[in-house]
């Protein structure tokens, strides 16, 4: 396993980094705790062993679940959460509402210091630590100035309750206003085959400022593994039926173009999956990609793509590739 270091801070990441947004549960249809546990286990056992979560994934559930897995093994992992999306009260930026086991939530940014201090406390409670690694605004909360929200967590800092602070679905500018209140050691956009925005102006950015890149959703949500048909139909409350890529009109499209670089997956004996996740980090910029697992069979899949060394002529093939594909405006 690789380990990427995060801006000039002393965290470092593993280039695959397990994602425990879906163990939470909701938005993803559910979850099996005793499955979502092996599986981090599973991953921190092949050397990935950075795990991203936030509270806002399953109401705490999955910064709970998380604690489980990793009793005994803290210094062994890399804690990365968040703050900044809040269900108990109405304060802040109204974001959206969230609809759990047929209840209704009224989600809302909030990056206010008196709430990024009861949030962090909340966070150490749930996952069983006295300090995080990577502590990340999960959105920007456009209803108060950035140096608020920075200056809550350059104070964690001096706390010693955070080791980094990072942001999350930032842009480039809002990253530079930030690090002139505290530094900031990365950033996590999405960032996909399917869904390449940052490469316009954030990429660029972070590489020339020295700010880590963690991206999210680099398998599209699951599309890119080549594993849905169009006709597929998810079940209640999972967000990705709304999502532009899963139309049937889109998974076909996509179906093709991993048909296409399938030979190559082949060549190097590895699934799509793990052929696309190499794929994502071997862009300039990107220090590691964030995949989830649900078990711990998914959980070795992926860290297999981190040992995964394509040669940089089939990287451009892909790419090439890639260019040719045209999804249909949603």
């Amino acid at each position: 396993m690789e380990y990427r270091q995060l801006g000039s801070s002393n965290v470092k990441a593993s280039v695959v980094t397990f994602g425990a947004w879906a163990i939470g549960g909701a938005m993803w249809g559910g979850t099996d705790e005793k499955k979502s546990i092996e599986a981090i286990r599973e991953s921190i056992e092949l050397g990935v062993t950075s795990i991203d979560t936030a509270p806002i994934y399953g109401f705490g559930k999955s910064e709970e679940l998380v604690a489980r897995a990793i009793a005994g093994k803290r210094d062994q992992v890399q804690l990365m959460t968040k703050f900044g999306l809040v269900w108990e009260f109405e304060e802040g930026e109204y974001f959206f509402d969230l609809v759990d086991e047929g209840k209704s939530h009224k989600i809302y940014r909030n990056a206010r210091k008196k709430n990024v201090i009861r949030e962090c406390e909340n966070s150490l409670r749930r996952l069983k630590t006295d300090y995080i690694d990577l502590y990340q605004c999960h959105w920007r909360d456009n209803s108060l100035p950035l140096e608020e929200t920075m200056d809550a967590l350059g104070q964690l800092i001096k706390e010693g309750k955070i080791l980094a602070a990072g942001v999350s679905n930032f842009t480039a500018k809002e990253i530079q206003e930030a690090s002139q209140i505290t530094p900031v050691a990365s950033v996590q956009p999405p960032y996909s085959m399917v869904n390449r925005g940052i490469e316009k102006e954030l990429l660029p950015y972070c590489r020339e400022h020295n700010v880590g890149v963690i991206v999210y959703s680099p398998l599209q949500r699951g599309v890119l593994t080549g594993k849905f048909k169009p006709d597929h139909k998810f079940p209640e409350e999972d967000h990705r039926a709304n999502q532009p890529q899963f139309t049937a009109e889109n998974i076909e499209r996509i179906n093709k173009f991993l048909a296409g670089i399938s030979p190559i997956a082949e060549a190097y004996n590895a699934t799509l999956g793990q052929l696309v996740i190499c794929w994502t980090l071997a862009q300039p910029g990107i220090s590691a990609a964030i995949v989830g697992a649900r078990d711990s069979e998914q959980a070795k899949q992926n860290a297999k793509a981190a040992q995964l060394k394509v040669s940089p002529s089939d990287i451009d093939l892909i790419t090439e590739k890639l260019q040719m594909l045209e999804l249909a405006a949603v």
